[in-house]
């Protein structure tokens, strides 16, 4: 089969697997460069393709274009086009990254307390609150722009996956107590929550670009002032009070524990800490 067809037939496969319009952008991108590369995939050609990408990008590039080239390999087995060859021959391995052994771009607990604060006494209700729930809740900011009135009254926000996959956001009785108690001084009866003043749902670029405003605004280190470090933190204070990983790779809607476990990353000052209150030799 010729590679424009066959390329057509992974699109499709690959959207069959349910992967997002972007990933199958990203896989497609990959495929063309290693055919502008080479002319057949070969075991040989492969192990000179990764040589070839450790040359020109960083290792996390490497490692995406190494598993989309290994998705074609594995679509190519599927459609008996590798000529009966085994398919673990045109596996590529990944490329092995040194992990940090500490993270400091996540917002502490004090400067969480410290912007919440501020916030309520400025009566900023509007931000207070977007904080608050991604603090709170552990739902990433493309889940936040989705919570209506509705969902303060149940408890919890269900979303559905293109897979059929349910992932329940539960949210604090004091919580949707407090939120509610906002919405009805507002007169919001119903709806999203987090509207702009247009009446449009906010966007999650404005709450990024708001929240480094609001950083700068009370003093607090902007590089550690984002939406995903608020989920960061919602992590961090679970695994610190209940210390059940599965649970908590439940509740952030993680298909595997290991994505979970970058949670029990201290920061520096943390590990700094720690070691002052255990050494005492």
């Amino acid at each position: 089969m010729e590679q424009h067809n066959l390329l057509e037939d992974f699109q499709k496969y690959l959207k069959k697997k349910n992967l997002s319009q972007n990933s199958i952008v990203a896989y497609s991108g990959s495929v063309r460069l290693y055919y502008s590369l080479y002319s057949e995939l070969t075991p040989e050609n492969l192990k000179q393709y990764k040589k070839a990408l450790l040359s020109r990008y960083k290792p996390a590039t490497v490692n995406q274009r190494i598993y989309a080239i290994n998705h074609y390999a594995h679509f190519l087995a599927e459609n008996n086009e590798l000529d009966g060859c085994p398919p673990d021959e045109f596996h590529l391995p990944s490329v092995k990254m040194q992990q940090r052994s500490f993270l400091d771009t996540i917002i502490s607990n004090r400067d969480y307390e410290s912007l919440k604060d501020h916030l309520k006494a400025d009566e900023n209700w509007f931000w207070y609150f977007i904080v608050r729930f991604l603090a709170a809740t552990g739902a990433r900011v493309s889940e936040l722009v989705q919570i209506k009135v509705e969902h303060l009254n149940l408890g919890y926000l269900d979303l559905y996956s293109k897979g059929g996959k349910i992932r329940r956001i539960y949210f604090p009785d004091q919580l949707c107590e407090e939120a509610l108690e906002w919405c009805r001084r507002k007169e919001i009866k119903s709806g999203f929550l987090f509207l702009t003043k247009s009446g449009h749902p906010i966007t999650t670029r404005g709450i990024h670009f708001q929240l480094k405003h609001f950083a700068r605004r009370y003093g607090i280190n902007p590089d550690t002032v984002y939406p995903h470090s608020f989920r960061h933190r919602f992590a961090k204070n679970f695994l610190a009070r209940f210390n059940d990983i599965s649970l908590l790779a439940d509740l952030m809607g993680h298909d595997s524990i290991e994505t979970t476990r970058i949670y029990l990353t201290r920061s520096s000052e943390e590990q700094q800490n720690f070691l002052d209150e255990m050494i005492t030799w």
